[in-house]
Protein backbone atom coordinates (compact mmCIF):
# COMPACT_ATOMS: atom_id res chain seq x y z
CA UNK A 1 0.00 0.00 0.00
CA UNK A 2 1.41 3.63 -0.92
CA UNK A 3 1.15 6.74 1.68
CA UNK A 4 -1.30 7.68 -0.83
CA UNK A 5 -3.32 5.07 -0.46
CA UNK A 6 -3.06 4.84 2.90
CA UNK A 7 -4.11 8.09 3.71
CA UNK A 8 -7.33 7.19 1.79
CA UNK A 9 -7.74 4.62 4.11
CA UNK A 10 -7.30 6.06 7.43
CA UNK A 11 -9.89 9.52 5.85
CA UNK A 12 -6.58 11.31 5.92
CA UNK A 13 -5.63 14.03 3.27
CA UNK A 14 -2.19 13.30 1.44
CA UNK A 15 -1.91 16.27 -0.89
CA UNK A 16 -2.60 18.05 2.05
CA UNK A 17 0.68 16.92 4.03
CA UNK A 18 3.09 16.14 0.70
CA UNK A 19 2.13 20.50 0.85
CA UNK A 20 3.54 20.94 4.02
CA UNK A 21 6.09 17.96 4.17
CA UNK A 22 7.11 17.82 0.92
CA UNK A 23 8.65 14.36 0.69
CA UNK A 24 6.94 10.67 0.72
CA UNK A 25 9.34 9.83 2.79
CA UNK A 26 9.33 12.54 5.39
CA UNK A 27 5.21 12.07 5.47
CA UNK A 28 6.16 7.90 5.79
CA UNK A 29 8.96 8.66 9.04
CA UNK A 30 5.85 10.85 10.44
CA UNK A 31 3.38 8.89 10.24
CA UNK A 32 5.61 5.86 11.81
CA UNK A 33 6.02 8.59 14.67
CA UNK A 34 2.19 8.90 15.31
CA UNK A 35 1.91 5.13 16.04
CA UNK A 36 4.54 6.31 19.42
CA UNK A 37 2.86 9.25 20.41
CA UNK A 38 0.88 9.16 23.77
CA UNK A 39 -1.39 11.95 23.48
CA UNK A 40 -4.52 9.15 23.06
CA UNK A 41 -3.40 6.76 26.11
CA UNK A 42 -2.65 9.91 28.30
CA UNK A 43 -5.73 11.49 26.82
CA UNK A 44 -7.88 8.00 27.98
CA UNK A 45 -5.70 7.55 31.43
CA UNK A 46 -7.03 11.48 32.32
CA UNK A 47 -10.67 11.37 31.47
CA UNK A 48 -10.95 7.74 33.57
CA UNK A 49 -8.86 9.76 36.18
CA UNK A 50 -11.34 12.68 35.84
CA UNK A 51 -8.50 15.11 35.23
CA UNK A 52 -9.93 17.26 32.98
CA UNK A 53 -7.05 19.45 33.04
CA UNK A 54 -4.86 17.04 31.96
CA UNK A 55 -7.30 15.51 29.45
CA UNK A 56 -8.13 18.95 27.44
CA UNK A 57 -4.23 19.46 26.94
CA UNK A 58 -4.19 15.44 26.14
CA UNK A 59 -6.90 15.86 23.49
CA UNK A 60 -5.31 19.46 21.96
CA UNK A 61 -2.27 17.93 21.60
CA UNK A 62 -3.47 15.19 19.53
CA UNK A 63 -5.40 17.18 17.50
CA UNK A 64 -2.37 19.28 16.55
CA UNK A 65 -0.73 16.40 15.60
CA UNK A 66 -3.37 14.80 13.59
CA UNK A 67 -3.77 18.20 11.70
CA UNK A 68 0.10 18.47 11.39
CA UNK A 69 -0.23 14.93 9.72
CA UNK A 70 -3.27 15.78 7.44
CA UNK A 71 -4.90 12.76 9.58
CA UNK A 72 -8.43 14.51 8.95
CA UNK A 73 -10.98 12.28 10.27
CA UNK A 74 -8.62 11.78 13.80
CA UNK A 75 -8.31 15.60 13.95
CA UNK A 76 -12.48 16.16 13.21
CA UNK A 77 -12.96 14.08 15.93
CA UNK A 78 -10.36 14.80 18.60
CA UNK A 79 -11.18 19.10 18.00
CA UNK A 80 -14.91 18.06 19.10
CA UNK A 81 -13.51 16.60 22.51
CA UNK A 82 -10.69 19.37 22.44
CA UNK A 83 -14.06 21.88 22.48
CA UNK A 84 -15.80 19.81 25.13
CA UNK A 85 -12.83 19.76 27.86
CA UNK A 86 -11.79 23.85 27.17
CA UNK A 87 -13.42 24.66 29.99
CA UNK A 88 -11.24 21.92 32.58
CA UNK A 89 -13.76 22.25 35.43
CA UNK A 90 -15.62 18.93 35.37
CA UNK A 91 -17.35 16.54 33.17
CA UNK A 92 -19.78 18.11 30.51
CA UNK A 93 -23.00 16.65 28.42
CA UNK A 94 -20.99 14.51 25.38
CA UNK A 95 -17.57 13.95 26.59
CA UNK A 96 -18.65 10.22 27.26
CA UNK A 97 -19.41 9.98 23.47
CA UNK A 98 -16.88 12.90 21.94
CA UNK A 99 -14.25 10.01 23.69
CA UNK A 100 -15.87 7.05 21.74
CA UNK A 101 -16.07 8.55 18.48
CA UNK A 102 -12.14 9.21 19.49
CA UNK A 103 -11.23 5.97 20.33
CA UNK A 104 -12.98 4.88 16.92
CA UNK A 105 -11.72 6.52 14.79
CA UNK A 106 -7.99 6.57 16.55
CA UNK A 107 -8.14 2.75 16.56
CA UNK A 108 -9.07 2.63 12.87
CA UNK A 109 -6.60 5.18 12.18
CA UNK A 110 -3.44 3.27 14.28
CA UNK A 111 -4.87 0.01 12.22
CA UNK A 112 -4.67 1.43 8.50
CA UNK A 113 -1.34 3.36 9.33
CA UNK A 114 0.28 -0.73 10.53
CA UNK A 115 -1.61 -2.48 7.47
CA UNK A 116 -0.09 0.24 5.09
CA UNK A 117 3.50 0.51 6.23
Amino acid sequence: MTMQECYKAIGGNYEAVLGRLHSEALIQRFTLKFLEDQSYLQLKQALENKNYEDAFRSAHTLKGVCQNLSFDRLYEVSNELTELLRDRTGEQPGIPEAMEKVTEVYEMTIEGIKKGL
